[in-house]
């Protein structure tokens, strides 16, 4: 492809990736169309659209909500250095696939962005988020607000939970490094392997055969936090596609009851050939009106994972936080908070309630804790330190007495982990 070229279908993907907003999925789909574009014209085009994707918040800064994904592309290579607006205007010429020739409006715009280049930032800008969810991130982050979200806006690492089932972590690590993968131990979870890049594993045997999990290692760190064990009754009540579930399973070596829920049949119906891979056969799949009947107060555990903004995970998901809106923030703590009752109700006396979310914001995390331990008495924090110590080595992470994740910290995507423990002096714990 000749470097116009380049250019307008990095444009064009920057366009539908921006309407479907997920650039991975867009991207994949646009070259698989077009199998003639070679390895170095796809990964410029890849690395230009992932580029302008990350910033997000200053094309809208320094160019107006209103502008053309074409506009913000050519801005985003400015910001960057990449280009020059005068290599820009030379490669729009409109010959052969080149883009059309640059518009005296979109000269004026461009030229006025690298003015405001000069100007100082607000913090949204820098940091890269949503000027409406200031306040609730600095509760969070205070003074540490831009470099935090900051790392957000960075492509998160491609991590593996290998499936203690069926494996263990120096076997799967063994065979990825003679297959040629870049790999290493996660720093924090025992079942974790990191790749460097972003390779292609969904071909590869160990994925097809069960042997490990794409995961996030925050999210593996969650489902390690749990505590199940074989022989438990453990409750999955948010499993959606079933990710922590299978992760469940493999720590109760598959002996004892796991029962996976959620209130989306489409969801679930996506975990049923996952378990089948993974041999975890200790597995329950109910809808949530069924779970309920004969299992009120019987269950070990019961993993809360809720509906949440997903600010934890915005590396993955970069032009979420521009989909999503106060009245979206609203209903989700309307849905947690009725999850955290319904939940308990599962929980057998000495049992324990985990409330996960993959947020950032204290009125999702701490807030709903906070208000379901004053409702409900019955209920007492674990500090996390206590449960990492039982289940994971070394210091526990970003815990007081919570487990928070984030990924400047921690190189995980955002996660909060509370533990609730049902009281019963006479039952005692498990």
């Amino acid at each position: 492809m000749t470097p116009g070229a380049r250019l307008a279908a990095a444009c064009e993907l920057f366009d539908l990736a921006r309407r479907a907003g997920a650039a991975d999925r867009e991207i994949q789909a646009y070259f698989r169309a077009r199998r003639y574009a070679g390895a170095k014209d796809r990964a410029w085009i890849s690395d230009a659209v992932f580029l302008a994707e990350r910033r997000e918040a200053e094309l809208r800064f320094l160019l107006g909500g209103d502008a053309s994904a074409r506009l913000g592309l050519f801005a985003a290579l400015l910001i960057e250095g990449r280009s020059t607006l005068e290599d820009l205007a030379r490669l729009c010429d409109g010959a052969g696939h080149a883009p059309l020739p640059l518009l005296e409006a979109e000269r004026a715009r461009l030229a006025g962005a690298l003015a405001r280049m000069q100007d100082a930032w607000p913090d949204w800008v820098r940091g890269g988020y949503p000027p409406w969810l200031e306040p609730e991130l600095r509760r969070r982050f205070g003074d540490g607000i831009v470099p935090e979200m900051a790392a957000l806006k960075a492509r998160a690492p491609l991590d593996l939970r290998v499936n203690t089932l069926k494996a263990t972590r120096p076997d799967i690590l063994a065979r990825l490094r003679d297959a040629g993968f870049d790999a290493a131990p996660t720093p924090y979870s025992p079942v974790g392997i990191r790749l460097a890049g972003h390779p292609r594993i969904d071909r590869l045997d160990l994925a097809r055969e069960g042997l490990v999990e794409t995961q996030d290692e925050g999210s593996q760190l969650a489902a390690l936090m749990v505590g199940a064990r074989p022989n438990m009754c453990v409750v999955d009540l948010c499993a959606g596609a079933g990710g922590k579930t299978l992760a469940l399973a493999a720590e109760m070596g598959g002996q004892g009851e796991l029962v996976a829920s959620d209130a989306d049949p489409a969801r679930l119906r996506r975990l049923e050939p996952r378990l089948a891979r993974a041999g975890a056969y200790c597995v329950s799949i109910l809808d949530p009106a069924t779970l309920f009947h004969g299992r009120l107060g019987r269950a070990d555990r019961v993993l809360l994972d809720v509906p949440c903004s997903g600010t934890g995970t915005w590396r993955r998901q970069p032009w979420a936080r521009w989909r999503f809106g106060p009245e979206d923030l609203a209903r989700d703590r309307r849905l947690q908070a009725g999850l955290l009752s319904e939940g308990a109700r599962l929980v057998r006396p000495g049992g324990r309630l985990v409330y996960v979310t993959c947020s950032l914001l204290p009125c999702e995390n701490e807030d709903q804790v906070h208000s379901f331990l004053a409702a409900h008495p019955e209920f007492e924090p674990v500090p996390a330190a206590e449960v990492w110590r039982a289940r994971l080595d070394g210091a526990a992470p970003g815990t007081d007495p919570w487990l928070r994740l984030s990924p400047r910290e921690h190189g995980t995507d955002g996660f909060f982990v509370a533990v609730l423990r049902r009281k019963d002096r006479g039952a005692g714990d498990v």
